[in-house]
């Protein structure tokens, strides 16, 4: 409700959360740009203190209007996107490489793109991530299913967090996709595809138009 006042304290605040987010990308050595989603209430001091905060990060906030403006709304972004794309500025190595064991993969994420101290886990957990390595899988990569809402467990613990612990609740194994999902606190996965899923209703008509999409 309290949106439409300007706080330029709140969006300084609330940018801890962003800086975080642009020191993950760029530990991946990968340049980052920020899109802003602009909204009618926005007011001019309050981009200008994101801008401002992402220029001190070494990276560049663009507003975006797409939502009033539609694509002529998003046409700076998509310009600074591919001046970047075509820089070669971009050299991206991952954060572990394969070989790494599978807790020690959930380790290193939890260390540097969290800021947690460690992630904890029962022994029937490790030792089913050891099966797993055992039958052949352990150069998967991991993929970690926690609340979107914080770089910790607890939705509550915004901004930027350091210090957490990371509990694993449950693993699984997606062998067709190609990695193996960590469960990490209170967070409920998508449910699976119904039998008749909808894009087999998805198709190209004569005149090569999408249709069956809603």
């Amino acid at each position: 409700e309290d949106l439409g006042k300007e706080n330029i304290e709140a969006v300084k605040k609330g940018c801890l959360n962003l800086g975080r987010h642009i020191e993950n990308v760029k530990q991946f050595g990968v340049p980052a740009v920020v899109a802003i989603n602009h909204f009618t209430t926005d007011t001019d001091a309050e981009i200008q203190a994101m801008k401002d905060f992402v220029k001190a990060q070494g990276a560049e906030a663009i507003l975006c209007k797409h939502w009033a403006q539609g694509s002529a709304g998003i046409e700076d972004l998509a310009k600074k996107v591919v001046e970047i794309a075509e820089s070669g500025a971009s050299q991206f190595s991952p954060l572990y490489p394969d070989e790494m064991p599978l807790f020690e993969k959930v380790n290193t994420i939890v260390k540097r793109i969290y800021r947690g101290d460690e992630a904890i886990a029962d022994k029937s957990i490790r030792d089913q991530l050891h099966a797993w390595e055992q039958a052949g899988y352990g150069n998967l990569p991991v993929c970690m299913a926690k609340t979107q809402y914080s770089f910790s467990t607890d939705p509550n613990l915004r901004g930027a967090p350091t210090g957490h612990t990371v509990p694993v609740r449950e693993v699984r194994l997606s062998a067709g996709a190609g990695f193996v999902v960590i469960i990490c606190g209170e967070i409920m996965t998508m449910p699976g595809l119904p039998k008749a899923p909808s894009s087999e209703k998805i198709f190209l008509n004569e005149q090569g138009q999408i249709e069956g999409l809603f």
